[in-house]
């Protein structure tokens, strides 16, 4: 009798499998003998499952970043007010439970920007409309009980595009010994700005 393979459940498992190697790593200097021997799996396997071993790191992330937003949305809802809410969100970028996921988003980034795919392209449009998404309802909220300024929803994405553009900007300059402190200055100061007196 034939075996049935969950083809999902490999791929994802070959993917995870994988997950400290590419953090090690990196995509520059990853193979797919080491991919395939980390997984447990021939290198023909590996490309019954994976396009390439960018399209392996894509599944990573993928995998990893349905987690995290699992866990954040638990996160913003423990938290008071509409400022935690929205410091929820900048955890991401220096918490060191974070670590790994930071190093493949670094990846994942970096395989967008330099070899975009569709598929790869929709899956980074539809989480930034996620976040924009959260950061609307936080900000509507806090301007429904009136902690917050109305003009404060036009900063929705003024300010999860700051907080990425400013993990993103340390972790080129290789500068992220304050990012924690910078991050949560920069949304001290604009909750100076919009929150109500």
């Amino acid at each position: 009798m034939a075996i049935i393979v969950d083809k999902v459940q490999k791929k994802h498992d070959i993917a995870l499998s994988c997950k400290e190697l590419v953090v090690e790593n990196g995509i520059k200097n990853l193979t797919i003998s080491q991919i395939a021997k980390t997984a447990g799996v021939g290198k023909g396997t590996i490309y019954d499952y994976f396009k390439n071993k960018e399209d392996l790191v894509f599944e990573i992330v993928n995998i990893l970043m349905r987690e995290h937003n699992l866990n954040l949305e638990q996160e913003i809802a423990d938290a008071v007010s509409t400022k935690d809410k929205i410091k929820a969100f900048a955890h991401f970028f220096y918490d060191e439970k974070e670590y790994e996921l930071r190093e493949l988003y670094k990846e994942f980034m970096s395989i967008a920007l330099s070899s975009p795919d569709a598929e790869m392209t929709e899956f980074h449009s539809e989480c930034s409309m996620r976040y924009h998404s959260w950061f609307d309802e936080i900000i509507q909220a806090g301007i429904a009980k009136g902690e917050l300024t109305p003009h404060a929803k036009k900063l929705v994405k003024g300010l999860f595009v700051a907080g990425e553009g400013m993990f993103l900007n340390a972790s080129s300059t290789n500068n992220l010994d304050t990012l924690e402190q910078d991050l949560n200055e920069f949304i001290d100061a604009v909750f100076t700005l919009i929150e109500v007196k």
